[in-house]
């Protein structure tokens, strides 16, 4: 089995700045890809940004120049770095992995709320 345990949600105003975490750990080798994903009330999961093991990084148009992905490898860590966020970020985040024997997994989710 996989566990990811998320941190660094919460509240925020407009303008403002969130790290999010993501630990992976138990049945994990052979990690690949980490990233995140979230998903807003009456909308669909949307993909937020990836980063694989070579480092190669993906980003929804929403978010780049904004949010930043990294990777510590020697910690499975994933880590979301989110700056001037907006109202519509707001949403549940949700880390993801998969591994290069296509095991994929998801985190029970953080919420991020950007309100004045």
């Amino acid at each position: 089995q996989v566990q990811l345990v998320e941190s660094g949600g919460g509240l925020v105003q407009p303008g403002g700045s969130l790290r999010l975490s993501c630990a992976a750990s138990g049945s994990i080798l052979g990690l690949n890809a980490m990233g995140w994903y979230r998903q807003a009330p009456g909308k669909q999961r949307e993909l937020v940004a990836r980063i694989t093991s070579g480092g190669s990084t993906t980003y929804a148009d929403s978010v780049k120049d904004r949010f930043t992905i990294s990777r510590d490898n020697a910690k499975n860590t994933v880590y979301l770095q989110m700056n001037s966020l907006k109202p519509e970020d707001t949403a549940v985040y949700y880390c993801n992995i998969l591994t290069f024997y296509g095991v994929e997994s998801w985190g029970k989710g953080t919420l991020v709320t950007v309100s004045p």
